[in-house]
């Protein structure tokens, strides 16, 4: 039975008052696949890692290189946050991926979706991202120095500190719709070309979207960590790089 392809999720059930959506579904089979590797990557550490330790390490290790290399010293802090975000996203991105993802139903609905095409799940994670951007802006500048980026007695910088309020908020939006709307967008490419081609012709696209996915990833990470690198520096320290 072939399903169409709607924005809402479909609710499989409820525990409690929480409703069971497939999306949320699929996203504690991430967690679930993210805790796993971690655990396998450091149950027997090694001081000279091998097999799925030395790949870890290689992974962890270019992901703090980049933190590092955008943030300086601060970066260290970010890496677990923004990277998490990026495993995240790309596992989900690539399950959802996998042959037969959509076809499996459970009472006559999909009992798999990919997370990132339900918008509630982008948004969610923009305002994560945001959250935390705004609390390593108070832990290294103060609280003090924080609220004078949004409000000032001189109306010049009350209005560009209106602006800035504006622009976190753009941020949040920006953040949750680039993922919403490639992840959908490919998953909506997927069905029908999956519905008019069985073989062959769908697989450049399947290809296209493993890339995409990567790109997104990739992008939400770096975004998050550009934000929470440029709020959590004084003006001082800004001026002091050009």
């Amino acid at each position: 039975m072939e399903h169409a392809i709607v924005l809402k999720p479909e609710v499989l059930g409820f525990l409690g008052n929480l409703p069971i959506t497939n999306t949320l579904l699929v996203s504690w089979i991430v967690i679930g696949i993210l805790a796993t590797f971690s655990i396998l990557v450091t149950r027997r550490i090694k001081l000279v890692p091998s097999g799925i330790q030395n790949f870890g390490e290689m992974v962890v290790e270019g992901g703090l290189g980049i933190c590092e290399d955008i943030a300086g010293s601060r970066g260290k802090i970010f890496f677990p946050f923004v990277f998490t975000f990026f495993l995240y996203v790309l596992v989900s991105n690539w399950l959802g991926l996998l042959p037969g993802f959509a076809t499996i139903t459970y009472q006559d609905q999909p009992l798999f979706r990919g997370v990132n095409s339900d918008l509630n799940m982008t948004l969610s994670l923009a305002i994560i991202s945001a959250v935390l951007t705004h609390l390593f802006a108070i832990k290294y500048i103060g609280i003090k120095d924080y609220l004078k980026r949004w409000v000032s007695l001189n109306p010049i910088f009350l209005f560009v500190g209106l602006l800035e309020i504006v622009s976190e908020f753009t941020k949040i939006i920006s953040l949750s719709f680039r993922l919403f709307g490639n992840i959908f967008a490919g998953e909506v490419v997927l069905t029908t070309i999956s519905a008019i081609f069985a073989f062959i012709v769908p697989l450049p696209f399947y290809m296209l979207e493993i890339i995409v996915g990567f790109v997104q990833a990739a992008v939400f990470m770096m975004l998050s960590l550009v934000f929470m690198s440029i709020l959590s520096e004084k003006h001082g320290e800004e001026n002091s790089k050009h």
